[in-house]
């Protein structure tokens, strides 16, 4: 792996750790306007806990050292919360300004499953 390749994975990958992380825990705290939003969306908050809880152990499994496949895992449950987020957006109307986020996030999981190194990868 080249050093400009460790560098895009570690930035991407700390970013993305850093949204999820930080959006995890808006969730679990269950701050007003996640709720309002989940409610709009027509979502039961109880998701807003199941979300949080996820995001956060997929954060520890990206940054751990090992451990490939629950690292896919992790992407792979990135992605889909990430692109579920911008369909269910789209479909309630939202605007692009509230897309933003959930976009950026799933450029940033495919950029840090990409660029991961060999060691974080299934052997």
């Amino acid at each position: 792996m080249t050093k400009r390749n460790k560098i895009i994975y570690w930035i991407a990958t700390l970013w993305l750790a850093l949204g999820m992380a930080s959006t995890g825990i808006v969730q679990l705290i269950q701050l007003k306007e996640e709720t309002e939003m989940m409610k709009h969306l027509g979502y039961p908050l109880y998701f807003l806990t199941l979300l949080g809880i996820w995001k956060l152990f997929g954060v520890i499994a990206i940054l751990i050292p090992k451990f490939g496949l629950l690292k896919e895992w992790a992407y792979a449950g990135f992605f889909f919360a990430m692109s579920g987020a911008v369909a269910s957006h789209l479909a309630c109307g939202y605007g692009a300004i509230e897309l933003f986020g959930p976009i950026l996030l799933i450029v940033l999981t495919i950029v840090s499953w990409y660029f991961r190194p060999e060691s974080r990868k299934i052997n």
